[in-house]
């Protein structure tokens, strides 16, 4: 039978082919409607699947909490290892994804399979995850040279958010908040999809990576408003003492699935 023709047809889609290698992913063509339709497909999730979604919420709330108990004692450290907690995100939504998978599916979700889903592709991640923390101490790396620069030792923020953002820092929050925002960039570039792709597919840790950056390369306008929006609910939910992580962060989880599903034929 041959494939359809006309309005019947599948969406637009980009085709790479490596040079001497198997085909890349193809990737179909996302629209500006499409992350509002992968948020909504993730709070449908999340409402089908409560127990799990909370848990992994509480999950990210207690890290919120720590994060601030560790920045009363020793500022300095956190905002250098400040990359580390964002990379710690797209791992503790894998069983997000697993959730989601079950559910495309027409399974029922398990909490011990969302909570293990890691041991399916065990290697894979692990690869994954030396490539994220070698990005990861760059990072800290970068962001304690800008200390030595900016300060004499190790700045004193006397334990307050607020003394971050005073004036006699200005130069030191500009410089940091650019160097962060360039490596949250590349770290988001290689991750957007990846994670999905590898407990998804039997596909290796750098071909995931690069199917995720090709993503964000050639469809850079949808794909940053899609970050920007990660970002801006990220940071609403964390307003409220970080008690907004208990419903935002499952859903993020559930709606990078969709993302993931939409973006990357099978």
């Amino acid at each position: 039978m041959n494939p359809p023709e006309g309005p019947a047809a599948a969406p637009p889609t980009e085709t790479v082919t490596e040079r001497g290698s198997t085909p890349a992913a193809v990737l179909n063509t996302v629209r500006w409607s499409d992350p509002a339709r992968w948020l909504q497909a993730g709070w449908r999730d999340f409402r089908r699947a409560p127990g799990i979604g909370l848990f992994y919420g509480t999950c990210f709330t207690v890290m919120g909490w720590a994060l601030l108990i560790v920045f009363q004692s020793s500022p300095a450290y956190v905002l250098a290892l400040s990359g580390g907690f964002l990379l710690v995100g797209p791992f503790m939504c894998l069983g997000m994804y697993r959730v989601s998978q079950r559910l495309e599916n027409g399974e029922r979700p398990g909490f011990a399979d969302s909570v293990l889903a890691w041991q399916a592709r065990t290697g894979q991640l692990a690869v994954f995850g030396v490539v994220l923390l070698v990005l990861e101490m760059l990072w800290a790396r970068a962001t304690l040279v800008v200390f030595a620069v900016t300060f004499d030792g190790l700045p004193d923020f006397h334990g307050s958010l607020l003394a971050l953002v005073s004036g006699e820092n200005l130069v030191f929050l500009v410089v940091w908040l650019a160097l962060g925002a360039l490596f949250a960039t590349l770290i988001y570039s290689v991750s957007v999809v990846s994670m999905p792709m590898i407990l998804h597919r039997r596909t290796d840790a750098i071909t995931a990576g690069l199917t995720s950056m090709r993503l964000v390369l050639t469809q850079t306008p949808v794909m940053i408003f899609w970050g920007a929006s990660i970002a801006v609910l990220v940071f609403a939910a964390m307003l409220p003492g970080f008690v907004g992580l208990l419903i935002v962060g499952p859903v993020l989880g559930h709606a990078s699935w969709h993302a993931y599903r939409a973006a990357v034929r099978d």
